[in-house]
């Protein structure tokens, strides 16, 4: 896999007045490095603050809970100013000069920066892998709902989740007058200035994502799809309920029991041998997944419907029914998080490209804690908090590559 986009040439220390210490081979530089790739957008005459330490401040301060753009300011005000000196302010830029800078941002340019850093990061925990283990990338889409345009449209954005690291890898804004759909082909190309290369990776994405352009397009990156299949693609959804699926035996089956229900998942897959197979571009399995909750007062039962690209030789059922299922960790680790703790939905600036780049920097705080081990991101948020000292050597310091 070929290197990110961050070339690493210094270690750029918080301060102004010390010249950065180079790097070895070995060594990525931190934040700060990675951060000088953003084009600065502001006119070049009159600029009192340096582009990379702005937005360090704005990264380090989300690293520590700040949901808005208002808090980000109050955090680097609250913190000495030996603290300040290490990021390199001798005074404080007034509230206004933040936000006009991080309103007028390449929201999606941010989004492959901050991502391909922290990916950089996490491959030196990464544990070794089973035989089998595949990349998997969760596809989905949020809407936030307090950004709205001067129209009344709500910003809607599409974002690619590494289910492995819990880094989300890419994030696209979608056209307002349009739908996801436009917006999975420049998702996928800022997913592969990320990683490198796409070839064995498996998407997973919902029903609004089975469309033959991606399978078309996942494909000739030697990537994979894993898509649902419901009502807005009729003539495959009816082939795949018409298959005898009552004559396959189940492939596997789990059970979970949480939340005051009992759960169960069957999983059958099959590969269609008949003239012109599965009526969608490069799918070789048809999957069934039966999905039966019981509660104290009712048990129901579902039926969904999935195309992979993969063959059964390179996927079995169990494979796949973990595969899917992960689909929702976007939805679970990312989306759910954004709202809750960051009270996403309360937060209604809506300017330029504001609220995306915002939601790069709650996802860049996500990922950031979970590659370090946190699971409860309100918690680490806290801890940050408290110890800005330790969070700011933390996204400052180079480190090493190899182990």
């Amino acid at each position: 896999m070929t290197s990110s986009l961050i070339t690493a040439l210094t270690v750029t220390t918080p301060s102004t007045h010390t010249p950065p210490a180079p790097v070895t081979d070995g060594e990525h530089g931190g934040l700060l490095d990675a951060l000088a790739k953003v084009p600065d957008p502001r006119d070049p005459r009159g600029i009192r603050y340096p582009l990379p330490a702005l937005l360090m401040v704005a990264v380090c301060a989300v690293l520590a809970g700040a949901s808005s753009f208002a808090a980000i300011t109050d955090w680097l005000q609250d913190l000495d100013s030996q603290t300040r000196h290490r990021l390199g302010f001798d005074r404080i830029p007034a509230g206004t000069t933040i936000w006009r800078l991080l309103t007028r941002l390449d929201a999606n340019l941010l989004a492959t920066i901050l991502a391909s850093w922290l990916t950089t990061r996490s491959r030196q925990s990464v544990p070794l892998q089973p035989r089998r283990y595949r990349h998997i990338i969760a596809v989905d889409g949020k809407t936030l709902r307090g950004a709205r345009v001067h129209d009344g449209r709500q910003v809607h954005l599409l974002s690619a989740l590494d289910t492995s690291t819990g880094i989300v890898l890419a994030q696209v804004t979608v056209n307002t007058k349009s739908n996801e759909i436009p917006a999975f082909t420049p998702l996928l190309d800022a997913v592969h200035k990320v990683t490198g290369s796409l070839k064995d990776i498996v998407f997973v994405a919902d029903a609004l994502h089975t469309q033959t352009g991606h399978a078309q397009q996942v494909a000739a990156h030697g990537a994979h799809l894993i898509t649902a299949v419901k009502g807005n693609q009729p003539k495959l959804f009816a082939q795949l309920k018409s298959l005898p699926w009552p004559q396959i035996p189940a492939g596997d089956r789990t059970h979970d029991r949480g939340h005051g229900r009992r759960e169960t998942r069957t999983v059958k897959a099959l590969t269609l041998r008949i003239p012109g197979g599965i009526l969608f571009p490069h799918a070789q399995q048809a999957v069934r997944i039966t999905r039966s909750r019981t509660t104290s007062t009712k048990t129901t039962r579902e039926t969904v419907y999935f195309t992979v690209s993969l063959p059964a030789s390179d996927a079995l059922p169990a494979d796949l029914l973990d595969w899917i299922r992960r689909e929702w960790l976007i939805e679970n680790q990312i989306h759910h998080v954004r709202d809750v703790t960051f009270r996403e939905d309360s937060h209604q600036a809506r300017t330029g490209t504001g609220p995306a780049v915002i939601a790069t920097l709650r996802n860049t705080a996500i990922g950031w804690h979970r590659t370090n081990g946190d699971t409860n991101i309100a918690r680490a948020l806290r801890r940050a908090n408290r110890r800005s000292h330790d969070l700011i050597s933390a996204v400052t310091s180079s480190y090493p590559t190899t182990q």
